[in-house]
């Protein structure tokens, strides 16, 4: 008796969108179906081992280098690929959904590279999913041209020479796509994003002398890096794409990975790019990993963690060292600031802050940076500008000088500030209201005059977690408590129907967003992370 031939991929309670078969086609779903049947298996296994390493890190909160790798990091020999002639100057980088304007606006920019953002900056509707990769390949076939129907502003691409070198982010290993099924199971959402971009754009991509690159976020181990590598290596041969023509950055955004840098581009180095330094999910990670690990692990607020904070400058250093040393780039973090006409001083001091930031990363030694606006791109070229002149990179800056011992990375101790009350109030602020434009399909927002995207919200309901859990006294003698929490979330719901007026707030989503905030930030069982209860409640 012969076996069943595998079933077709299914969706699931979705609705026709404006020219999805040209991105939903039998043969591009027949690709995302072995891909899943392939590497969803591993990806489940890799998943149960986060957990037990989080048991294990909250058993003995520490961490340290890998024994069992030690020949790897010590065999100086080996170097990733070189880069391609696409991705050699990566100075500053954008980042940004695929929404239509966004994706005009992106590649226009200036910037020297686009983060295609799938996966923090973008809330995974069915919608966002499908007319982003749409919007993908209409880029790359110059089809993007766009007028805002509010505005009447055209956009159009300019030449093909002037724009920024597209490299995409798929979501993280741990998050489904609930309306692609395959044999009855959600697909991982890495895989669809992955898979549905790399079927219709690779070719193409080659063709024109760029190529399929990709931002790999949430990596938690090199394991999980061997996984990306083996779907590069079966996707480019199933597609018939030479092999070695896929690159990868992978954000360094989990402590755990922090201790595995030189693994992750060991496994990824036929593949690999660079590695990026992600600020907030790495102060969410921490959080999350050493929550049980007592007063020692309890962060002040957020936005008094500044990259020069000893444990954030080994961080930041070790990588960029790690990645010299590999012939790898090393890419600085984000600048989240939107500036504003409205304000002229505040915006004056903003953007000092934004050109000493990027400063002290030319110095230190990476080779490019993150912003989140068009505006910021000025900035940060001249700064990367005065370190590196004409030259594309710094690569032969091999920080010999950098020693981080194990326990560097972890020494929160060290750092002077402490919790505070305003503090608190902003971290339920920012949640509420990031959470609420979240629900409503927008994973990009401007809050407080920063860009905000779901590791921002992550590190907000953590802190709230943290402090609550550890019982945190602030500096007005108010200690963190559940109720203290509720209180200022029912204030921020009467503030904002205040500034909203009543029809808008009515039609928001802002009582489930605040529900949905002091769930994950309250509820005994921390949420391994905020988008997986939010997903349950996403439309569309």
């Amino acid at each position: 008796m012969s076996a069943a031939a595998p079933s077709s991929p299914t969706l699931v309670g979705t609705e026709p969108l404006p020219r999805q078969d040209e991105v939903l086609t039998g043969a591009a779903l027949a690709f995302v179906a072995e891909l899943h049947r392939r590497f969803t298996p591993t990806r489940d296994e890799l998943l149960a081992l986060r957990a037990g390493r989080r048991a294990e890190i909250a058993r003995t909160s520490t961490l340290d280098f890998l024994p069992g790798t030690a020949d790897v990091r010590a065999d100086d020999s080996w170097r990733v690929a070189p880069a391609p002639p696409a991705l050699n100057d990566r100075r500053v980088e954008i980042t940004g959904p695929t929404d239509r304007r966004m994706t005009v606006n992106a590649l226009n920019s200036g910037a020297r590279v686009w983060l295609a953002d799938f996966e923090d900056a973008s809330s995974p509707t069915w919608e966002n999913v499908v007319l982003g990769q749409l919007n993908m390949r209409d880029a790359f076939t110059r089809r993007i041209d766009f007028t805002d129907e509010r505005t009447g502003k055209s956009y159009a691409l300019k030449d093909d020479s002037e724009l920024a070198t597209v490299v995409m982010r798929p979501r993280g290993w741990h998050l489904d796509e609930r309306h692609l099924q395959v044999d009855g199971r959600p697909v991982p959402g890495a895989l669809v994003d992955f898979g549905l971009y790399f079927f219709h754009n690779a070719r193409r991509l080659t063709d024109q002398a760029r190529g399929p690159y990709f931002y790999l976020p949430k990596i938690e181990s090199h394991r999980e890096a061997r996984l990306w590598n083996d779907v590069f290596v079966f996707a480019q041969e199933k597609l018939g794409i030479p092999q070695g023509t896929v690159r990868a950055t992978v954000l360094i955004e989990t402590i755990t990975a922090a201790y595995e840098m030189e693994e992750i581009l060991y496994e990824l180095r036929d593949h690999a790019s660079g590695l990026n330094a992600g600020r907030w999910d790495y102060l969410f990670s921490i959080i999350k990993n050493f929550r049980d690990g007592g007063a020692k692990f309890v962060l002040p607020d957020r936005n008094a963690v500044t990259m020069t904070a000893p444990f954030m400058r080994a961080y930041t250093e070790l990588l960029v060292r790690t990645c010299h040393k590999r012939g790898a780039h090393a890419i600085g973090g984000m600048a989240a600031f939107i500036p504003s006409r409205r304000d002229p001083e505040a915006n004056t001091a903003a953007l000092e802050k934004v050109r000493n930031d990027k400063d002290r990363e030319a110095r230190d030694g990476f080779d490019g940076s993150w912003v989140a606006h068009p505006d910021l791109v000025p900035v940060a070229m001249a700064s990367f500008d005065a370190v590196l002149g004409h030259a594309p990179h710094q690569k032969d800056r091999l920080r010999e000088d950098v020693t981080v011992a194990a326990g560097d990375l972890i020494a929160l101790d060290t750092l002077d500030a402490r919790p505070t009350y305003a503090g608190l109030v902003n971290a339920v602020q920012v949640g509420i209201r990031y959470i609420e434009a979240w629900l409503r399909g927008t994973g990009a927002v401007a809050i407080f005059g920063l860009m905000e995207d779901a590791a921002t919200a992550e590190i907000s309901r953590s802190q709230i977690w943290q402090w609550v859990d550890a019982g945190v006294v602030f500096e007005d003698g108010r200690t963190a408590t559940a109720e203290l929490v509720r209180e200022i979330a029912a204030a921020e719901l009467t503030a904002v129907r205040e500034e909203t007026g009543a029809d808008a707030f009515a039609g928001g989503d802002w009582q489930r967003a605040h529900d949905l905030l002091l769930k994950v930030s309250l509820d005994a069982d921390y949420a391994d992370f905020l988008t997986l209860p939010a997903y349950e409640r996403l439309r569309g």
